[in-house]
């Protein structure tokens, strides 16, 4: 078996053709690529027999990468049930965003911790962490998450931040414009 590096998004995009649980990567790209003519059955059975064990490790990987992939679709529908125009408060319609965010994409969701401003640290797991980081940063704990951000910022620069988290958990660029568009529609 072979290893071949590729990019976040081209990872994703992968991911995301998943048909069956526990199909391999090589499964996904040989059906994706390869045409049905150069799929000869005689191969493919000494290819099952010979990587018994590689199958089963296949079968944890693609279920690893089925959990990492971006759930933005899910994300967007809860989003569609959320009147978040009609929360007044910025900062309470960003956490509710935040928060959706987080419960769709737990783990890629950690990647936030490494978010930072010139003297500021975004993203923490706790609160004393945050306000070590400056005098007026008033933290809130991400709802539903075991995660804090700091809240003191303006509307501008809680849409840049959304757009980085968003980044970072796996939109890509026209979900990320199409999720600020959700945010804060007034400010686009």
């Amino acid at each position: 078996m072979k290893s071949i590096q590729i990019e976040d998004d081209l990872y994703h995009y992968i991911a995301s053709q998943t048909q069956d649980i526990g199909e391999s990567a090589s499964d996904i790209l040989r059906r994706l690529v390869m045409p049905e003519s150069l799929l000869n059955p005689e191969q493919n059975n000494n290819v099952d027999e010979t990587n018994t064990v590689d199958s089963l490790d296949n079968d944890n990987n693609t279920t690893q990468i089925a959990d990492l992939v971006c759930q933005s679709s899910a994300v967007f529908s809860e989003l569609e049930g959320q009147q978040l125009q009609a929360i007044p408060k910025m900062v309470e319609r960003w956490l509710l965003v935040l928060s959706i965010i987080h419960k769709h994409n737990p783990q890629q969701f950690s990647k936030v911790l490494g978010m930072s401003g010139r003297n500021r640290t975004y993203f923490a797991i706790d609160k004393d962490t945050l306000l070590a980081t400056g005098s007026s940063t008033n933290p809130k704990n991400v709802p539903g998450s075991d995660y804090w951000v700091i809240t003191n910022n303006n509307t501008a620069k809680k849409i840049n931040m959304l757009k980085e988290v968003a980044e970072q958990v796996g939109f890509s660029l026209s979900e990320i414009e199409q999720l600020i568009t959700i945010f804060a529609p007034e400010h686009i």
